[in-house]
């Protein structure tokens, strides 16, 4: 009996503290209201954190755009510079530019039909255009076109009070007009197709017009023309570089070949044009 009893004490011993080793799991703790604040402060600023990142990146992208876009367009500016200087350089070249504006209309009897020539060549002078403050660009819409007649000036606006000034050649006397339309086509060295009244008029003068001149350097129209909605009338290049704040065409707007190539680039179809005597 007494052998069974220290068996039973022993087991006991040794039982117990394996049952005391092992503790009870702690209750889940409640986050303070302190340790609530900083988790939200942490999801705020990680917010803050990837806002700014994607901030960056749609910078870096804009930038990149805007850097392409630059790139474009200086190349697109060296091109037109070269060509303008080739055709300066060519300009000294014997037989084909002109003497004022009847000679090289009129110095020779043209052939019926189309009268082909090169295009590869055309006066071109300096740009007359100046970017200015004119008060009375804030009444036009943006890319509008105003013709001042008896300032032999096309002003092309560029924003409230803001303008870039060209001299032209305007109608000369009986042929000046008055009014507003839109561009309605434009076209790189056009075709010339006189108005059957101009070649009678010119006719009449001893002066035989062709029916219709491919573009080219002695064509009238020169390098570029915008077409005025309802109206014989034009904007355009000339080759007869002299003519250029005169007026001595018969209603057309004539500008120097470089300032038409210019203007051309910036001028949209739809846009205002506007002709005061």
């Amino acid at each position: 009996m007494r052998k069974i009893l220290m068996a039973l004490v022993l087991a006991v011993a040794v039982a117990g503290p394996a049952v005391a080793a092992t503790p009870a799991a702690p209750p889940t703790a409640t986050p303070t209201a302190e340790q609530q604040q900083q988790i939200l402060l942490k999801k705020k600023q990680q917010a803050a954190a990837d806002a700014r990142k994607a901030a960056d990146a749609k910078k870096a992208a804009e930038a990149k755009q805007a850097a392409q876009a630059k790139k474009q367009a200086d190349a697109k500016a060296a091109a037109d510079a070269a060509r303008v200087a080739e055709a300066r350089k060519a300009q000294n070249q014997p037989g084909w530019a002109c003497e004022g504006f009847f000679k090289c209309l009129f110095g020779a009897k043209p052939k019926s039909g189309v009268q082909n020539a090169s295009t590869s060549f055309a006066p071109m002078d300096e740009t007359t255009g100046k970017d200015i403050t004119w008060p009375q660009a804030s009444k036009y819409a943006v890319g509008s076109i105003i013709v001042s007649t008896p300032e032999r000036a096309l002003y092309f606006v560029t924003g409230p009070g803001q303008a870039r000034r060209y001299s032209v050649g305007v109608g000369r006397e009986g042929f000046q007009w008055s009014g507003t339309s839109t561009i309605v086509s434009k076209a790189e060295w056009p075709t010339w197709r006189p108005p059957a009244e101009m070649i009678k008029r010119e006719a009449a003068k001893g002066h035989m017009l062709p029916p219709e001149m491919a573009g080219g350097p002695e064509n009238p129209l020169g390098a570029r023309a915008m077409y005025i909605g309802g109206k014989l009338y034009r904007i355009h290049g000339t080759n007869a570089p002299g003519s250029i704040g005169t007026a001595a065409s018969s209603g057309c707007i004539r500008m120097m070949n470089a300032d038409v190539i210019e203007l051309y680039d910036k001028v949209k179809i739809g846009a205002r044009v506007y002709v005061f005597q």
